[in-house]
């Protein structure tokens, strides 16, 4: 940078970060008069990272703080391993693909697999998430479409030495 009241003394300006970490994006590229705050570049932690993700209200009204989460075709060999920070209190609406509109509230997630396994990902990237809101040991997992109500309980099929009976189930979750 170059002073304003001297702009050809040839004397640089030492600009000092508040932070350790690295330039993440830049933006003002090409050299113009700028005003006293505008943002030049965004600084950031590489090892830091954490991962916002936007949810149907509907779908973050089960997911709690702590909840397990797999981040997934990330760009690395393995799925890595996270844990919900927070869901954020307030909603907002998004256009869907389809042109639905839809309300939906941030999610912050917190990557908790060693930094070496992840030192790739930076800021910005594209992962998929799957946060695992509801968590049963042993359970049989049943397409909706199979189930049915006889009465006040549910039902299936179940094959058995070839043949189809009905047996009443317990449904945990829908």
């Amino acid at each position: 940078l170059r002073s304003a009241s001297d702009p050809d003394s040839g004397e640089s300006l030492a600009v000092l970060s508040p932070i350790d970490g690295r330039v993440l994006k830049v933006d003002q590229e090409s050299e113009s008069v700028v005003s006293q705050g505008t943002a030049l570049i965004e600084l950031g932690d590489a090892g830091d990272l954490e991962i916002a993700v936007d949810v149907l209200t509907t779908d973050a009204a089960r997911i709690r703080q702590g909840d397990k989460v797999i981040i997934a075709r990330w760009g690395g060999p393995t799925d890595l391993r996270a844990i919900v920070r927070r869901v954020e209190p307030s909603g907002f609406t998004k256009i869907s693909a389809l042109g639905v509109e839809e309300q939906r509230v941030w999610v912050i997630i917190d990557i908790v697999s060693p930094r070496e396994t992840w030192t790739s990902l930076g800021d910005g990237y594209r992962v998929e998430v799957r946060i695992v809101a509801d968590e049963i040991d042993n359970a049989i997992l049943v397409p909706t479409g199979a189930l049915f109500r006889r009465g006040d309980a549910w039902n299936v099929f179940v094959v058995d030495q070839g043949r189809a009976h009905l047996r009443e189930i317990k449904v945990t979750r829908l």
